[in-house]
């Protein structure tokens, strides 16, 4: 294994105003000490037992993102732990998120993740139910802040139609900003974009890129 920093060094090039956070799980310890040594701080894991070895192993500095999918009783040891979950895919969800980090006095950014792909595998929101979502229930979670939204396009060689998912969930960020987080500064986020997809979540308002087997060979 190693890391292909000219396709690193690309995807940079292209960022703009987005951050790039690039996918370490399954990969080498050494490897994301290269990216590293680059430049790269912020990185992925979508399990808690990888992410937590790579934190003890690697720089106090990196920002650790959690992108995986959240099992209830596994919050408690991400809480502290992370700069940001990706994958808050129920309200059940984000209330244990709220109520354990409540126990240890901290806020925890979150991203509320939408199920935009044709994929059924896909977790998520339907954005059909930002309509439900009230200002006040937000508000009333003390512990939780609401950062944006995430969401995965489908694996397909069809363009068009991932244009279409990354666009439901640029308006569903719009919608979800209007009716609740018209005042919030922090609800600013839309996190979408892969290795194979990211130009087009770029063109359509990413400004967090996940992005890993691009830069591992």
């Amino acid at each position: 294994m190693g890391v292909n920093v000219n396709a690193w060094q690309a995807v940079r090039a292209k960022l703009g105003k987005a951050e790039l956070v690039v996918v370490s799980k399954h990969q080498a310890l050494a490897d994301v000490q290269t990216l590293y040594a680059l430049g790269q701080r912020a990185f992925a894991e979508n399990r808690l037992p990888s992410l937590l070895e790579k934190q003890q192993a690697l720089p106090a500095d990196i920002a650790w993102h959690f992108i995986g999918h959240l099992q209830s009783n596994k919050i408690k040891d991400l809480i502290g732990k992370v700069s940001l979950i990706h994958s808050v895919d129920r309200l059940s969800i984000l209330e244990n998120i709220n109520k354990e980090a409540e126990k240890k006095g901290l806020c925890i950014s979150v991203l509320l993740q939408f199920h935009i792909a044709q994929e059924e595998s896909k977790q998520g929101f339907d954005p059909a139910q930002v309509a439900d979502f009230s200002a006040d229930y937000f508000a009333s979670l003390k512990h939780v802040s609401v950062a944006g939204v995430m969401g995965m396009a489908s694996l397909t060689a069809d363009k068009a139609q991932v244009r279409r998912e990354f666009q439901t969930l640029k308006n569903t960020f719009d919608a979800l900003k209007q009716a609740c987080f018209q005042n919030d500064t922090t609800f600013k986020h839309i996190s979408m974009g892969m290795s194979q997809d990211y130009d087009i979540a770029l063109a359509e308002g990413a400004n967090i890129l996940r992005i890993g087997s691009l830069f591992f060979t």
